[in-house]
């Protein structure tokens, strides 16, 4: 089984099994901006059983494609972009260390300000005659896509579900430092 996309988007950037997930040979969606501005600090973490666990610091920079990780973090993901998506929510598009594997997708959902829930995009949240139409398995992988409608919906598709699981995703200001242990 493959390294999963929380543990590259919520470890890296996020903890999820990839077994229903949908990737693509590369990136399909290339005109995106540094919506979260030219620097990126966040803490991750792992959403299971109800709690948030496996905490993580990470900073990206946008290099004028990509927020491109430069500390902290899983290497997994060297980069990732953001592609705004509907009711808010936005698109993660990976790019990996290891190009063989190819780009995968979650969905960022905006629980509150500067908080944000992942969710991998899943093949199983959409019916049957959308995966049959849209999902290719080249060699057994996840479910392939090869366009931007065919990402569109599969996300609208997952973005539809309530998940308790993914990725929680706490958006830091610049200057935030780790909190200090009070002293007694």
């Amino acid at each position: 089984m493959r390294p999963s996309l929380a543990r590259a988007l919520l470890a890296g950037l996020f903890a999820l099994s990839l077994s229903g997930c949908i990737d693509s040979p590369g990136p399909i969606v290339a005109d995106t901006q540094p919506v979260f501005g030219p620097k990126l600090r966040l803490q991750l973490f792992t959403l299971r059983d109800g709690a948030a666990h496996d905490p993580e610091r990470v900073s990206y920079t946008w290099d004028g494609k990509y927020y491109v990780r430069t500390g902290g973090g899983i290497r997994d993901v060297r980069a990732f972009s953001l592609v705004p998506f509907e009711a808010g929510n936005f698109i993660i598009q990976t790019v990996p260390v290891n190009r063989a594997r190819g780009s995968e997708y979650a969905v960022l959902h905006k629980l509150a300000d500067a908080v944000f829930q992942v969710i991998a995009i899943d093949e199983a949240d959409a019916d049957e005659a959308t995966r049959a139409a849209f999902c290719k398995h080249p060699g057994g992988a996840a479910c392939r896509v090869e366009t931007r409608d065919q990402l569109f919906t599969f996300a609208r598709a997952t973005a539809t579900r309530k998940k308790d699981s993914g990725g929680l995703v706490l958006r830091l200001t610049d200057g935030a430092e780790r909190p200090r242990k009070s002293r007694r």
